[in-house]
């Protein structure tokens, strides 16, 4: 949101969460965004679409969000729903793989890089068209924790980008 406060091209119009408890509805607050809050019943049930229609959204931008979209949701926003993984996908991606599973399952495997995914979504998860990766190295002395830290910091440096190099 920060990124954008005062971007020629791009206004943050909403935020929605599942979770009413989620950090980045108070971070909208601070920012003047208006929030929304739904939960996964409601999403399947077209109300998060119907806000999303009548908030007049053009670009549906996902990160930390865990639910499987539903169709109807995607086919409403065809190649302008993007989403953020924390791994190189397609290694490490699909149902369950999220948050430290990622990392630990990174650091288990003993890969030497591992990073971001930024990528269109589609019916699948985790396996739309990629628009963006980029890495970092895991040394043996990493843990899951550092290398979360590690993801994390390419998160916010190339996300924001990211999205707006798209709009």
């Amino acid at each position: 949101m920060e990124y954008f406060q005062n971007s020629p091209k791009a206004k943050v119009s909403l935020v929605a969460s599942n979770k009413t408890d989620a950090f980045v509805l108070k971070r909208a607050e601070k920012f003047g965004v208006p929030t929304f809050t739904f939960s996964k019943k409601e999403m399947d049930a077209g109300i998060l679409l119907e806000k999303l229609q009548s908030e007049k959204v053009d670009w549906v931008i996902l990160a930390g969000f865990l639910l499987k979209i539903p169709d109807a949701l995607i086919k409403a926003f065809p190649d302008r729903m993007v989403n953020i993984h924390p791994a190189l996908l397609p290694k490490y991606g699909g149902k369950g793989m999220y948050g430290m599973h990622v990392h630990e399952a990174v650091k288990t495997s003993g890969d030497q890089e591992t990073g971001i995914t930024i990528h269109l979504v589609n019916e699948h998860y985790d396996e739309g068209k990629i628009i963006f990766q980029a890495a970092t190295p895991v040394t043996a002395e990493d843990t899951p924790e550092t290398i979360a830290e590690k993801v994390h910091a390419l998160e916010h440096r190339y996300f924001p980008e990211v999205i707006d190099s798209l709009l």
